[in-house]
């Protein structure tokens, strides 16, 4: 298997340019972001992901997990390269400095965090659940609940998770039986838990649970959920650890890819009730959730990045080794990567990679701003922009990652299909993210609702106006005519389509819920297009080397042949729901019934 060479010039490039990092570090709080600060960071970052955690990935797929006891026995190195996480203090950031954090960006931990899902997907969802862990308690727990469990959290010395959903739930949180009941200060948990990634290992001396479960005398539905800290080890007053908690993993998914992550199915309060501390209000516990869950559907967006760039790399690096015939032009045989399809094959993989690059970073960006601009008025604008892109990029990135990941596998030909050479993990190990942290119909309901419909559209209407700004910035550069006609064509096409998304929602109740995948695509593909010839028109004011002429022509490259999708899509938003809810459920087994 290649192995993994940290994008550092893209990565800089896209903070910069995409990110508004040096804006950032104007703002009270920021200011030790600064360019030394942040190539420091990077750098060192890479050479983690690239030289210890990187090597792991193939060992890891390999090995898998297993229950043994009640624990769960990590893939030779992964233990070694987490006490590496920790003395390096990787997992302090961006956190409060009050609790032992760094006070740095979130915008600058984001490319450290895809240095570690490029490198090693499976051992880096361990700190990302750490992360929500932190964030969840961080905005919603008592002054007690912080002193005890941020310091170890952000330390990485204790990880977290999330457990939400249950066997007969999925994602239908309304359906969620786990209970919770009170006794004195605590409560006491009982139910199970399915699909807890890093639920149960032995990386850390402490795992913290944030658990959902209802009260007896809870409403019914989703107004009924509590949030409870559970952890696996109760602490002390004087802060050590104690007696064991009454929650236990008993068994183990055998899944698709991501094998050395154990996906664990939980079980609180087998005897008399695993102990939990409420998080928040009682009965508002969905609410403190999504605190943990928004960051962490922006975080798995960010895995289909990483993810599309390491099947890049290992297919970029198979196309210049691999010889075959003469290509087109050529006598001789040569590597496969002179080949015409293969060329296309290869920058449809890049210019993906780094359109979904640079659009996670803008929109996290967009969530420090929100807390740190100088003003109640820009904070709001802020807030609504993030709000608006956070299902774009879960969903467009990691939906693309599938035809990235499966393009690698392609790339190497009959040798994609056999194990040993590591294009078939990506591909594995990608399918997972559409699916995990709210699927992506969900964020594509989430966006036609919450995000569009519910403010008519003025979020959306905002992020068009800018991109209407880079139109007009690409004419006024010169050079870009082309491009700025196409990206002016695909956004009045988008303009329509909101529109026209407003007024069917008004009437037919199906409408958008049936569009609402195809729209997501579509303010994906726009998005895209839109960040890249940010950037391109960035590069064309700077020295011009291989870099910034590389991020021209991927550019020009996602204009010619990938922005011509959004027309399909808008086509199918405006055929709207009839052809998808004509057929009855009888009609759908008429070929066998």
């Amino acid at each position: 298997m290649a192995e993994y060479k940290a994008p550092l010039k893209d990565i800089q490039f896209a903070l910069r340019h995409n990110a508004r990092i040096e804006q950032l570090a104007t703002l009270p709080g920021y200011e030790d972001a600064s360019d030394d600060m942040v190539s420091a960071i990077l750098d060192e970052a890479g050479k983690v992901a690239s030289e210890v955690l990187s090597p792991l990935n193939e060992v890891g797929d390999n090995t898998g997990v297993k229950l043994v006891g009640d624990t769960v026995p990590t893939p030779e190195g992964f233990a070694e390269a987490y006490k590496q996480f920790v003395e390096g203090a990787w997992g302090s950031l961006q956190f409060n400095p009050d609790f032992g954090g760094q006070g740095l960006p979130y915008a600058l931990s984001i490319p450290v965090m895809e240095m570690w899902q490029s490198a090693n997907l499976a051992w880096g969802l361990c700190p990302l659940l750490s992360q929500g862990a932190v964030e969840a308690i961080d905005a919603n727990g008592t002054d007690a609940l912080k002193a005890i469990y941020l310091p170890q959290l952000i330390s990485g010395e204790w990880t977290g998770t999330m457990n939400l959903t249950e066997p007969q739930a999925g994602s239908d949180l309304a359906a969620l039986r786990c209970k919770a009941e009170r006794d004195g200060d605590a409560y006491r948990i009982k139910g199970q838990k399915i699909f807890i990634t890093w639920g149960e290992h032995d990386m850390a001396e402490n795992i913290v649970h944030l658990v959902l479960a209802r009260l007896p005398d809870a409403p019914e539905g989703v107004r009924g959920i509590s949030l409870f800290v559970v952890p696996k080890y109760l602490v002390n007053e004087d802060g050590s650890l104690g007696e064991r908690n009454d929650l236990k993993c008993v068994s183990l998914e055998h899944k698709l890819g991501i094998h050395a992550s154990p996906t664990c199915v939980m079980s609180f309060g087998d005897n008399e009730g695993a102990i939990g501390y409420l998080l928040g209000e009682e009965n508002k516990g969905l609410a403190c959730m999504f605190t943990m869950m928004n960051n962490a559907r922006l975080a798995v967006g960010l895995q289909g990045v990483a993810i599309s760039e390491r099947a890049y790399q290992h297919a970029l690096e198979y196309a210049a080794d691999r010889v075959q015939g003469p290509a087109v032009g050529h006598k001789e045989a040569g590597p496969i990567i002179r080949h015409p399809d293969v060329r296309r094959m290869l920058q449809t993989m890049k210019a993906f990679t780094e359109a979904g690059r640079a659009l996670t970073y803008d929109a996290c960006a967009s969530l420090d701003f929100s807390h740190k601009a100088g003003d109640a008025a820009s904070r709001k604008i802020e807030e609504a922009r993030a709000a608006f892109l956070t299902p774009i990029v879960k969903g467009w990135c990691t939906e693309v990652a599938q035809e990235v990941t499966s393009i690698g596998v392609q790339v190497h030909g009959g040798m994609g299909y056999i194990e040993e050479t590591g294009a078939a993990q990506h591909f594995r190990d990608a399918r997972i993210l559409p699916i995990y942290e709210g699927t992506n119909a969900i964020q594509a309901l989430d966006l036609v609702g919450r995000k569009t419909i519910f403010d008519k559209g003025e979020a959306g209407a905002a992020v068009l106006s800018e991109i209407e700004a880079t139109v007009e910035g690409l004419k006024a550069a010169g050079g870009f005519d082309r491009e700025a006609e196409k990206l002016a064509g695909a956004l009045n096409q988008v303009k329509e389509v909101q529109a026209l998304l407003l007024e069917q929602a008004a009437t037919d109740a199906a409408f958008p819920a049936v569009v609402a995948y195809n729209y997501l695509m579509m303010m994906g593909t726009l998005c895209g297009a839109w960040q890249l010839m940010r950037g391109a028109m960035a590069a064309a004011g700077e020295e011009q080397t291989t870099f910034t002429s590389a991020k021209i022509a991927t550019a020009r490259f996602y204009c010619a042949q990938i922005l011509p999708r959004l027309s399909g899509y808008v086509a199918m938003v405006q055929e709207g729901a009839e052809s998808v809810m004509s057929m009855s459920d009888e009609q759908m087994a008429a070929a066998w019934n």
